[in-house]
């Protein structure tokens, strides 16, 4: 196991996650409710799927795509939503 891409990517995602909709949506589910662990349960499972679901979307990408084109293809579409939120059209 390749400890430093792990912790890597935990603290990476950690930050990331850190008071996103995710969170909040999270939140509001166990206020609203009182069930801290129902709620901690189904979002960690949804987490996991949804993380899981992304490797391997980015696996089968990676066979037919370099990543070097992924890279710059992630750099264009980030700038061009930074664009459109800038002057308010999304």
């Amino acid at each position: 196991m390749d400890w430093k891409l792990l912790a890597t990517t935990f603290g990476t995602l950690f930050v990331a996650e850190l008071g996103d909709k995710t969170q909040l949506a999270c939140m509001l589910m166990t206020a609203k409710t009182q069930k801290p662990w129902t709620v901690f349960l189904g979002s960690s499972i949804a987490l996991v799927l949804v993380s899981f679901l992304g490797v391997m979307f980015a696996q089968f990408v990676c066979q037919y795509i370099s990543p070097h084109i992924i890279k710059k293809v992630a750099a264009v579409s980030f700038m061009v939503m930074g664009c459109l939120i800038f002057f308010d059209k999304i």
